[in-house]
């Protein structure tokens, strides 16, 4: 059997069991009819991206597309897309993982995202690259006020703004994208490098996110990536949060904290941190998904010898506890936290 046979058995395979695969590597998404809906191919949540569990006259089982990016695929596509894997083969290996036909060990987490992405991965790359070379410093922009409306005060290099980025309403939409002013945030690998850009849209009438089906979106890879912010001198502590506004609602309340934002609670649990971090603070939501990440996450971190403390969240989020009591209250509470867990610092 050639090669190209055994991968196209296997993605017919998998197409059979395609709801059971989806429930397996996207248990964010929910079905929608015929088809399993989820944010995009590293499993966020949202429903940009439709997978047909059942044939439909010519249309394949197992197939699927993202609305918000174009890409389309069968099974072995998504899958590689998931796992980030750094070759085909090591897909391939998962897949009949999943189907039963051979054990398939760990690989080391380093590993898990491409050192040399794919054609259509380094292509969302290059565009996240432009994107976010495109925007303006924040400063005196709508996404300025936009986190000053939410008590937020640390910014940094690793967020820009553009007025004009292309916008889609919905994944139904059948209009040419119109263009929108957004808040721009730079993920990088744990080298430093550029892998993606998170993109917020925003409404200029009333200074807040824009009324849209997912005013928040990411262009690129963020899987075991993250948006970073440093605090100035090297610190071997990192503070390594959920979502944009509640990691740097942190960072408004601890500015001397290097930050990592890994954008939503399945990331946060995938981070992979970079060189010299000893000790790293997990600031999760106050929610069973928060909780889960920050679980697997641990169990990672020290693995890999790297010690780890819980910040949690009196009320829903960071976001959620800076605007009720303030950042000086936040800071007090952190700070709490971290000397509890044997942090020394002085709190001038």
């Amino acid at each position: 059997m050639s090669a190209r046979r055994s991968i196209a058995d296997l993605s017919a395979a998998l197409a059979d069991r395609a709801e059971s695969f989806c429930r397996q590597y996207f248990p964010e998404g929910r079905k929608q009819g015929n088809y399993w809906q989820v944010g995009d191919t590293s499993g966020a949540k949202g429903q940009s991206l439709a997978i047909r569990l059942q044939a439909q006259g010519e249309r394949k089982a197992g197939s699927w597309q993202d609305f918000a990016t174009g890409e389309y695929g069968d099974l072995i596509d998504l899958l590689q897309e998931r796992l980030g894997s750094v070759t085909l083969k090591e897909t391939l290996r998962e897949a009949r993982s999943f189907l039963g036909e051979a054990p398939c060990p760990a690989a080391p987490r380093d590993t898990q995202r491409a050192e040399r992405p794919d054609a259509a991965s380094a292509k969302r790359i290059a565009r996240a690259r432009k994107l976010f070379a495109a925007g303006k410093p924040v400063l005196g922009t709508l996404a300025a006020t936009y986190l000053q409306g939410r008590g937020i005060t640390r910014l940094g290099p690793a967020l820009r703004y553009h007025p004009r980025v292309f916008l889609r309403q919905g994944e139904d939409d059948p209009d040419q994208p119109r263009r929108a002013p957004a808040l721009l945030a730079k993920i990088t690998d744990k080298r430093g490098q550029i892998t993606g850009c998170a993109r917020v849209y925003l409404d200029p009438s009333t200074d807040g996110l824009a009324t849209i089906e997912r005013p928040k979106r990411i262009l690129g890879q963020l899987h075991g990536h993250a948006i970073r912010f440093w605090a100035g001198a090297g610190r071997s502590d990192l503070i390594v949060g959920e979502g944009l506004e509640n990691t740097l609602s942190i960072g408004t309340a601890l500015p001397e904290f290097d930050l990592a934002s890994c954008l939503t609670a399945t990331h946060l649990g995938l981070f992979i941190p970079s060189p010299g971090i000893q000790r790293i603070w997990i600031a999760r939501d106050n929610d069973d998904a928060g909780r889960n990440a920050s679980i697997r996450l641990r169990n990672q971190l020290e693995y890999r010898g790297i010690s780890c403390g819980y910040l949690v969240p009196e009320l829903g989020d960071f976001n959620d506890d800076l605007r009720t009591f303030g950042r000086d209250a936040l800071r007090r509470s952190l700070l709490g936290a971290m000397k509890a867990n044997g942090l020394e610092i002085e709190d001038g």
